[in-house]
């Protein structure tokens, strides 16, 4: 395994920790776990959805992602660091970011950033999406946007980041991660944009630390 390697911590159904790694990079057991474990499920997933009738806008947002294409269409991009969350022997969520963005936040114009192009959990780990409510590990989201932020700092863009978040996720980017909304971007299917300032990633960073 030629890839960094980290040490971190999720929560279970039950709320106990359980050690996990972040991986900085998206590899083919990545891609292979996507294959064989996240697709079947996210299949079952949209058949109990529609044999309820759950109209289409209200399925999960991320669902024609294709992963191993993705992948393929940065093969050889230096501006575009991967990694990938695993758990128990089984990835956990996704992301690919790309360091050759800018900011738009007034305060932070034209200032280099990290710009999250994909982020993604296991279908599992979606609360919103699953009937019971009740996902198997929590936390993949903010470990992943903790790892664009420690990025952002790696390249002394001093923690910004920036992102298009689909509508599922607008919460988790407004109030989790407390990012600042600048509103749905009509050069972007009208996704709603968001951008750490530097002050913003610390508290964010520190809220993590204090856990």
């Amino acid at each position: 395994m030629t890839h960094d390697v980290s040490r971190i911590y999720l929560r279970d159904s039950s709320g106990a920790a359980v050690e996990a790694e972040l991986w900085g990079a998206i590899t083919e057991k990545n891609l292979a776990d996507w294959e064989a474990e996240w697709l079947p499920e996210l299949f079952t997933l949209l058949k109990q959805l529609n044999r309820a009738g759950v109209e289409r806008r209200l399925w999960p947002q991320s669902r024609h992602w294709d992963w191993r294409a993705k992948l393929k269409a940065i093969e050889g991009l230096l501006g575009q660091p991967c990694f990938s969350v695993v758990c128990q022997g089984v990835t956990q969520g996704l992301m690919i970011a790309n360091t050759t963005k800018r900011a738009r936040i007034p305060s932070q114009l034209n200032q280099h950033l990290v710009y999250v192009d994909y982020l993604e959990s296991a279908p599992w780990n979606r609360r919103i999406l699953l009937p019971s409510g009740q996902a198997a590990y929590s936390g993949i989201g903010s470990i992943l946007m903790r790892a664009a932020v420690e990025l952002s700092l790696d390249e002394e863009y001093k923690g910004r980041v920036g992102l298009h978040s689909l509508p599922q996720a607008n919460e988790f980017y407004a109030n989790t991660c407390r990012m600042t909304d600048l509103e749905p971007d009509a050069k972007y299917e009208n996704l709603r944009y968001f951008e750490f300032t530097p002050e913003q990633a610390k508290a964010f960073i520190d809220r993590g630390t204090e856990k």
